[in-house]
């Protein structure tokens, strides 16, 4: 293939989840761009038709819960069998409760736990049968920059993520020698509806930005580009790996910058 190639989707299909908005929604329009037939699949069944709308010609959507272990399985089943093969798969869905450990209830701690690692689960599940059986295909997973490094309030949402470097692994090792690739992508701080708390706290806000090597936050499209090498030609051999886009904040060790630097 030619360089020009590398990162042409043109011919495949991709079902990007928990595209009707934030991260995902870039992600889908990004991938339709380069010439993906793209399904946009959220919680939100409406928001998800809108970007399909966006994107036009062979774009679809639907609703989608990655809590129901069938309705995954369902859905991609689904646009397997009325496109012919599924090709790529990415996973942005994910929710947090941000609170102290001695404060979290247990509803809570299973809401978080049902979205992040029992959603990713079920869609790497049904990804991974699927493309096993086709013998090809690319599956990215959305953790963090807290899969690595904490704060106070974070232990469910960290736990997670962390889990899901490690279900990416274990995909990337089980699905590989069917011509699979797994990866996982590992953001910073990105202006997205999940972190529209901390944006409407300007000392939060301003906290974070300069706790990046870059000294600010993340547009969601520059989450686009990380998340499309993973699944285009560019990135063949690449696989059970985590790639960070967190402008240099797991980097970067302290927030104090010594005298005479």
């Amino acid at each position: 293939m030619s360089q020009n190639g590398l990162f042409d989707l043109s011919g495949r299909t991709a079902a990007i989840i928990g595209g009707g908005s934030g991260i995902g929604e870039a992600v889908a329009l990004g991938a339709a761009r380069q010439g993906a037939a793209v399904i946009v699949l959220d919680l939100n069944g409406e928001a998800a038709r809108a970007v399909a709308a966006r994107i036009g010609g062979q774009a679809g959507a639907s609703a989608l819960d990655v809590r129901g272990r069938s309705a995954v399985r369902d859905a991609l089943d689904r646009i397997a069998r009325d496109r012919g093969r599924l090709d790529i798969v990415v996973c942005t869905a994910g929710i947090n409760v941000r609170k102290p450990i001695l404060k979290y209830s247990e509803d809570e701690f299973d809401g978080v736990v049902a979205v992040n690692l029992k959603g990713s689960f079920n869609v790497l599940q049904a990804a991974g049968r699927l493309m096993t059986a086709q013998r090809g295909g690319s599956i990215v997973i959305f953790s963090s920059i807290r899969s690595q490094v904490v704060e106070p309030g974070q232990s469910v949402y960290a736990m997670t993520k962390a889990g899901i470097v490690q279900l990416v692994r274990a995909g990337a090792a089980e699905f590989g020698p069917f011509g699979v690739r797994v990866n996982a992508i590992g953001p910073g701080v990105v202006e997205t509806p999940l972190t529209a708390p901390i944006q409407a706290n300007a000392e939060w806000y301003a906290a974070y930005a300069d706790k990046s090597a870059l000294k600010r936050w993340a547009r969601v499209d520059e989450m686009v580009g990380p998340t499309l090498f993973l699944v285009s030609d560019a990135a063949s051999y690449v696989t059970g790996t985590i790639l960070f886009a967190d402008g240099g904040w797991t980097a970067a060790d302290g927030r104090f910058t010594p005298p005479g630097m």
